[in-house]
């Protein structure tokens, strides 16, 4: 997987890239943070010998690429002005207005976060400020990564042990909030920008040894893209179809996997091509073309992503078919909509509320046009505000942060189609008590898929799990303890032990 390079641009660029998604973004507002960034950072430079603001456009650039408001704009060229200048929070305020400087604050105080294995008072202080400020103004945290995002590419210039820590860093926080928030792509680029760094020989294994197999999985990709775009044109289907490849870390982790024990061969989304429509109801038709042309592959099935999406929001139909060499590949189908969801995230919602003001877009399309709201999406944010608040002790808080909140995601369905977001490795009693805290205290088995397991079984991605339950049962075991991992099934049958 190429990641994608940033290159350098001009305030004018900039501007015009805003123009092109918000022609009433406040442009005078943008140029002022721009002239005030060129002021405090005249005459520095980074290792790399590039001028510091030409950092500060980039990543406003890459805010405008999600299509933030120009607060948020404004607030990506003036990210670095508190830190590496001596232009005081109250000079940005006076100048470009009170909600700027604020995103401005927010940066800078999660700017100070430094992971990296330490459970020290002051980092655990740190993260909580930055939970705290998330759940004041996602902004702050979308403005972050996208200063990540830039600074990831530079990493050679740094020292080899700062560069490593730095991408671990990466790796255990802005991979995981640019997952939760939505923003799929940026987290890929930011693991396998990583990647490099924390592991560096896998790195070269997983790129020698998948080159050959990429190449292939390429064409082949572009001859099955030729075929449906005919196919879907004689249905009179607008379509957009493109191909992409899985990043190498993602892939290097899916290598890992006992089942696939190293196999290429057995990694069937390798190589994904991915059919963009106008409506909901064409992604179904384009869905029929698809498994007219090729034979849906029975023990993958169709991930229906958009009747029953992801509880971060994100909406796709999955489907793996067989080509005519027995070769299987992943075709996803969403409309145009959801794609840009799945691509910005939360970012895009700012960009829906511009569209809603200027009666482009209508509550109706954005709450029945299968877009979530923020609130809707956000409920771990809110989650992790309230541990900031509840956790006093700091092994615990920086264990719930690492193993629940930031730890990789799967997918599980209720019998009743109802989806559950929980952390990679949960059990059968971390879903009792994500559906409700009855079940999990009377939980007494577990069936996955129709078949009976134990209650330490680890749930893996799309199992339709259901609980069986005791009713003569007081409260749940202690032992439990021993292998749920999330916070909320921790926390509710530690009370129920104690008797609170």
């Amino acid at each position: 997987m190429v990641v994608k390079k940033l290159k350098p641009i001009t305030i004018g660029e900039l501007i015009n890239e805003v123009r092109s998604y918000n022609p009433n973004a406040d442009f005078d507002l943008i140029r002022k943070a721009y002239r005030l960034a060129e002021k405090a950072h005249q005459g520095q430079k980074r290792l790399s010998g590039s001028p510091v603001i030409s950092h500060c456009l980039t990543t406003a650039n890459l805010l405008a690429d999600w299509k933030l408001d120009s607060a948020s704009i404004a607030a990506g060229l003036l990210h670095d002005t508190v830190e590496d200048s001596n232009f005081t929070l109250e000079k940005i305020k006076k100048e470009v207005g009170e909600s700027v400087a604020a995103l401005v604050d927010g940066v800078t105080k999660v700017g100070h976060l430094k992971m990296r294995g330490s459970v020290s008072e002051e980092f655990i202080e740190t993260l909580r400020k930055m939970f705290l400020a998330m759940s004041r103004d996602l902004r702050v945290v979308i403005i972050k990564i996208a200063d990540r995002y830039h600074n990831m590419q530079t990493l050679q210039y740094l020292p080899a042990d700062k560069a490593k820590g730095i991408a671990q860093e990466t790796l255990e926080v802005y991979a995981p909030l640019a997952e939760r928030l939505g923003i799929g792509e940026i987290k890929g680029q930011l693991e396998d920008l990583s990647f490099s760094y924390v592991y560096p020989k896998d790195y070269r294994w997983v790129k020698q040894y998948a080159a050959s197999y990429y190449k292939k999985a390429e064409e082949q990709i572009e001859k099955v893209r030729r075929e449906l775009l005919t196919a879907l044109a004689h249905e009179s289907l607008r379509v957009e179809i493109n191909g992409r490849a899985k990043h190498f870390y993602s892939l290097w982790r899916k290598l890992l996997r006992p089942e696939i024990n190293k196999n290429i061969e057995e990694v069937y989304d390798l190589m994904a091509l991915r059919i963009l429509t106008d409506r909901v109801a064409d992604c179904y038709t384009a869905l029929g073309v698809v498994h007219k042309l090729y034979r849906p592959v029975p023990y993958l099935g169709v991930r229906d992503w958009i009747a029953q999406p992801k509880p971060n929001g994100y909406q796709s139909i999955h489907t793996n078919v067989f080509l005519g060499d027995g070769r299987i590949i992943e075709v996803q189908i969403r409309t145009h909509q959801m794609h840009e969801q799945a691509e910005y995230g939360i970012a895009a919602h700012w960009y829906l509320a511009q569209l809603k003001l200027k009666n482009k877009l209508t509550s109706k399309s954005i709450d029945e046009g299968n877009f979530f709201s923020p609130a809707q999406k956000m409920v771990w944010v809110r989650q992790l505000a309230t541990w900031q608040r509840e956790i006093i002790d700091s092994h615990e808080f920086i264990n719930s942060v690492r193993f629940d909140a930031l730890k990789r995601r799967i997918f599980v369905f209720s019998p009743k189609g109802d989806a559950f977001d929980l952390p990679e490795g949960a059990t059968p009693v971390d879903f009792a008590y994500a559906v409700h805290t009855d079940l999990g205290d009377k939980a007494a088995g577990a069936k996955v898929n129709g078949k009976m397991v134990t209650l330490n079984y680890c749930l893996k991605n799309g199992e339709v799990v259901e609980i069986l339950i005791n009713k003569n049962r007081k409260r749940p075991s202690e032992d439990w303890l021993d292998f749920v991992v999330t916070r909320l099934a921790r926390k509710k049958i530690g009370q129920k032990i104690n008797g609170k």
